[in-house]
Formats: structure tokens, C-alpha cells, sequence
């Protein structure tokens, strides 16, 4: 049984569009996805329909991840591993951005800048390169960490 997309639902018209069926399960990962946000991995996404009481096994969260990705609809991120071999699924079309990942704590920031766009300028302008997507990753120790890392042994000059 083939179901329609709900109104609203991006992920879900997209496959449709794609000719991808889309069974009950699909269909509310992808609402979980949606509705959720951000960077989820799998187990984010199984513990958010426990929570919500919906059935779904870890092999269909794992094969709609799939799924996604090889209709490039979400992006698989890794964060520098600074949660450990995590991977982590973020929708495309959220604009270029990049992630922040600390080092210290693992915390991840996004942050849009103007620089990207540069970027792709100086690609288009200097190669002739068309980009279709940035994704860049930074390490270092955020603003938390670092304040945190001066109490506890100041610098001395």
C-alpha cells in the first residue's frame, strides 16, 4: 500500500516525486526527521518514536537513512568524531553553513557566513567549478570550554 504524502511533509514529496514508496513506518521517520530538526542520528531518531509511542525497528530507521541519502535529500555528518564514531543526518537545503565541533565537551554550532558564498565565487571564478553544496567542519574548543579552561589555570605572564 503506497501512501501520499502528508501536507507540509518535504521529505515525503520528495520521494513520492521520486517514485519511492512510502509505507506507514517511512512516513513517520520522515515526520520524526521533520519535526525534530537538527543533527539526529539513528538513535535519536528510534528514542523520539519510543517516546512518541510509534513502532519502529533499528534496520527501517537505518534503511530510511539510506534512503535519504541516496536521493540527497539529508547529508551524513560525522563531526570531526567528537561524539565518537556517531554519525549524524541533517536535511539538505538548510542553506550553507558550517559546523563548529568541539573538541573539549563535543558540542556542535552552526554558523551561515557570508565567507561560503565567497567561497563558491572564487571556485566558480578561478576553476569553473558549479557548486552544489559546501560542508565544512571546524575543531577547536568552544567559548564554554575555553572560559572554563582559563579558571581553572589561568595563563600567567
Amino acid at each position: 500500500m503506497s501512501a501520499r504524502p502528508r501536507p507540509g511533509s518535504l521529505l515525503a514529496t520528495k520521494l513520492v516525486a521520486r517514485g519511492v514508496r512510502l509505507t506507514n513506518q517511512r512516513r513517520k521517520i520522515l515526520e520524526l526527521i521533520e519535526s525534530e530538526g537538527g543533527h539526529l542520528d539513528a538513535a535519536r531518531i528510534q528514542e523520539l518514536a519510543r517516546e512518541r509511542q510509534i513502532a519502529v525497528d533499528r534496520a527501517t530507521v537505518y534503511r530510511t537513512l539510506a534512503l535519504l541519502k541516496q536521493h540527497g535529500l539529508v547529508e551524513e555528518l560525522d563531526f570531526l568524531h567528537v561524539r565518537g564514531d556517531q554519525h549524524f543526518y541533517e536535511a539538505r537545503g538548510l542553506g550553507d553553513h558550517l559546523h563548529a565541533c568541539c573538541y573539549r565537551c563535543g558540542r556542535v554550532s552552526e554558523l551561515r557566513t557570508a565567507t561560503l558564498d565567497r567561497l563558491k565565487e572564487e571556485l566558480r571564478d578561478n576553476l569553473g567549478f558549479r557548486t552544489e553544496s559546501v560542508r565544512v567542519e571546524v575543531g577547536g574548543c568552544c567559548k564554554e570550554c575555553a572560559e572554563h579552561e582559563e579558571q581553572v589555570s589561568p595563563v600567567v605572564i
